[in-house]
Formats: C-alpha cells, sequence, structure tokens
C-alpha cells in the first residue's frame, strides 16, 4: 500500500482520502484509528456499524480478547486492543483502571473506597466499576491532573 501526503494552505481543510479495491480489514483499522484521533471510535453492534463519540463512552472493557465499548444504555464491540485504545484515548481523560478496563473519567460521579485497597467509581449512568488497587496511585495522580506512569 502506497502512501503520500500533501501540504495544503491553511485555508484549505484537512482530508484523508484512501483509494482501494476492495475495503479490507486493514482499511477498516486505518480509518477507526483515524476517527479514534478525531474523537470517535468504530464499532459494531447488531452487525452495523457505528461511530461512536469518545465523549459518550463510559468505560471499555475486554472480556475473553474482546473489546466492548460501554456508553449509556448501550453496548458495542470494536476491533481494537484495549493497550491501543488506551494509548488512543490517554489525552482524552481515559484510564486504565484494572487489567482488563479503561475508564473515562469524565463520566465519574463519584469514588470511594473498597475492600482490599480498592476502590469504587459510580459513573453518571449509575453503575459502578471497580478500580483494582495495582491502579489506585494512577488514578490519584490523573485527579491531581499528574501524569500516570
Amino acid at each position: 500500500m502506497q502512501t503520500r501526503i500533501t501540504k495544503i494552505p491553511k485555508d484549505r481543510p484537512e482530508l484523508i482520502e484512501i483509494q482501494c479495491h476492495t475495503v479490507s480489514d486493514e482499511v477498516r483499522e486505518i480509518v477507526a484509528f483515524v476517527k479514534s484521533r478525531q474523537g470517535q471510535l468504530s464499532c459494531m453492534a447488531d452487525e452495523k456499524m457505528y461511530e461512536i463519540a469518545v465523549s459518550d463512552i463510559l468505560y471499555i472493557e475486554t472480556v475473553d480478547n474482546k473489546s466492548f465499548v460501554y456508553t449509556q444504555g448501550n453496548e458495542y464491540e470494536t476491533k481494537q486492543k484495549l493497550y491501543e485504545l488506551e494509548e488512543m484515548l490517554k489525552e482524552k481523560r481515559f484510564l486504565r483502571i484494572s487489567k482488563s478496563m479503561l475508564l473515562n473519567l469524565m463520566k465519574v460521579s463519584s469514588i470511594k473506597p473498597a475492600l482490599n485497597s480498592r476502590f469504587m467509581a459510580e459513573l453518571i449512568s449509575g453503575e459502578q466499576v471497580v478500580i483494582t488497587r495495582k491502579y489506585v496511585a494512577d488514578l490519584k495522580k490523573a485527579l491531581k491532573g499528574e501524569k500516570a506512569q
């Protein structure tokens, strides 16, 4: 696959165009990556493709090597791995809170201590998610506005 980058004047809108023979999984992955950088993720539900605004996502969870995106009242599947999503979303106030979950900190209504040095986050949807003790220090740093390690 060839790539070409053309610089344009500031008064013209930026555009990414993909010319392909077929819309393959590779092309879909490229499109999903570009859109996620713009604030959208490409997801599937009921065999249909949806563009989900990052700002609508409550959390992302991996179950049986599949990544699921949760919004208020809806669940979607995405082909991207959790570590890829973590890298893409770290500047958008998402934080890993367990081995299998990323949390949108902008959707948290409260956080309280739980058993065994863990914390419980209540989301604006009323759902509760567990922050495992391994990630509590990163959570505290993120809440203070510091970078997690």
